[in-house]
């Protein structure tokens, strides 16, 4: 039987709990879970699926016989057909609730941790606007809404700066208003989509690898910087400084004005030339009287007030007392590093992107630091015994690795040094919590702290205070 033939509607189902990836969780009537990109824990819904595996149904919530009491209401006109703040309609103190659920479910049971009391996860002081980088795609085939389709309006208008549609590679989304980056973001896309087409700056096709506008970078700081990068197609000198020239004059705030030309396949910019149209080639972010330095390629978290919290937290649970030596793994551009190192006897950073440490180093140096050193490699390499012999045994390890947590060589690395503490921040619960399954036998978690760094959506970070047994 086809797969088409497998699709069912289920009716009166509860939508009991939020799983990962944002979406909710209902039982079926044969028992199988479902899960539904549409529904808030305490719907009551009719479902119809379009995917069945062996253990679960994806679906989606068709009729609603009951709201859920921890429903609200979107504020955004783009909700449910833009996928960037999935939980939008649900009330911010039951997603801080799922948030810490998820994260004490992840660590008890994929990684079987005896927890100690759990720290209640740290909501955001902003709920809305509160992001630092925004990106936004042109093209000239935007994604027409089922409401438009149905209606009797000229749909001939065809441009959008916006966003990806979830899945679709080749459709933008034209946003009016997005609520995750504060003034001039909106006004400036606005400005720019408006005066483009006033102007006839053709806007990109991704499938036939057409057009002169490809995307736009907007980022801001807790300075009052504000840097806006323009990716181009086609190389137009004419068409890209009258673009520009409005840019610089009807926003004058802008601090750093950069524009990059790629005729690649794809749009991203780290292999790229980065222009310096006006202004300077960065801008500054402070934290607690550092100042890093952020160009167009460089890592800094979205949620700027958030990512110092974050920091606080880190620096608390590793209680230096200035005489340890600190390793920072996965160090970035050395913000965290920098940040503890006023604590430390001394840091060392180890990374695998050499732009990164290249930032690290710059910065370090901007902020007069002088007990932090910054090394180049990839972890499951550098991070070696010779490493140790070389740069010292550290009494403390601070890592805060990608998504897909810690190699297992640098896990066991870890273990073979054996430091009296570990602090471990990760954006990923569900690998994190397989990494200190590893560690278990020789480290305990004493403390555990979630964070918030963007509402409105399922993401939550989490940090980890391991000592030894």
């Amino acid at each position: 039987m086809s797969r088409r033939k497998r699709k069912q509607v289920f009716t009166n189902v509860e939508v009991i709990d939020a799983g990962a990836k944002g979406k909710t969780v209902a039982k079926a009537p044969d028992g199988k879970v479902i899960f539904l990109p549409n529904a808030v824990p305490g719907d009551v819904v009719d479902v119809q699926t379009f995917k069945k595996r062996k253990a679960y149904y994806e679906g989606k919530a068709t009729v609603f016989h009951k709201l859920s009491d921890k429903r609200t209401q979107p504020v955004c006109e783009h909700f449910g057909t833009c996928g960037g703040c999935k939980w939008q309609h649900m009330d911010y103190k039951y997603q801080l609730e799922y948030k810490q659920n998820e994260v004490t479910n992840n660590l008890t049971r994929i990684g079987h941790i005896e927890l100690p009391k759990v720290t209640p996860i740290l909501g955001s002081k902003k709920q809305y606007f509160y992001r630092n980088k925004m990106e936004f795609s042109f093209s000239d085939s935007r994604w027409l809404t089922q409401e438009e389709i149905n209606s009797n309006e000229n749909l001939d208008d065809k441009n959008a700066l916006g966003f990806h549609i979830p899945g679709m590679w080749d459709k933008i989304l034209d946003i009016k208003k997005c609520h995750l980056q504060a003034n001039p973001s909106n006004a400036i896309r606005n400005a720019v989509k408006q005066f483009s087409i006033d102007n006839g700056l053709e806007f990109f096709n991704t499938r036939n690898q057409t057009g002169l506008l490809r995307t736009m970078m907007i980022r801001t700081s807790s300075t009052g910087d504000i840097m806006v990068l323009i990716q181009f197609f086609k190389d137009n000198k004419t068409k890209r400084e009258l673009l520009l020239d409005f840019l610089s004059e009807s926003f004058p705030e802008i601090t750093s004005l950069l524009y990059v030309i790629n005729q690649k396949a794809n749009d991203t910019i780290y292999d790229q030339d980065v222009i310096c149209y006006k202004g300077t080639d960065h801008i500054f972010e402070e934290m607690e009287g550092l100042r890093f330095k952020i160009n167009a390629k460089s890592f800094y978290q979205t949620n700027s007030e958030q990512a110092y919290e974050l920091y606080k937290i880190t620096r608390d649970f590793a209680k230096l007392s200035g005489n340890e030596l600190v390793y920072d793994l996965y160090t970035g551009t050395g913000t965290i590093a920098q940040f503890v190192s006023k604590k430390a006897k001394k840091v060392v950073g180890v990374e695998s992107v050499p732009d990164a440490i290249a930032a690290a180093k710059e910065n370090a140096q901007l902020n007069n630091i002088n007990n932090v050193e910054f090394f180049v490699g990839d972890m499951k390499h550098v991070f070696n015994t010779a490493f140790i012999k070389t740069h010292g045994q550290p009494d403390v390890i601070i890592t805060d690795p990608p998504r897909d947590g810690m190699h297992k060589d640098v896990v066991q690395q870890i273990l073979n040094i054996s430091p009296k503490k570990v602090v471990y921040v990760s954006c990923n619960s569900a690998t994190q919590a397989r990494d200190l399954a590893l560690m278990d036998a020789v480290y305990k978690v004493t403390k555990t702290q979630a964070v918030d760094m963007f509402p409105q959506t399922h993401h939550v970070e989490n940090v980890v205070l391991l000592e030894k047994r």
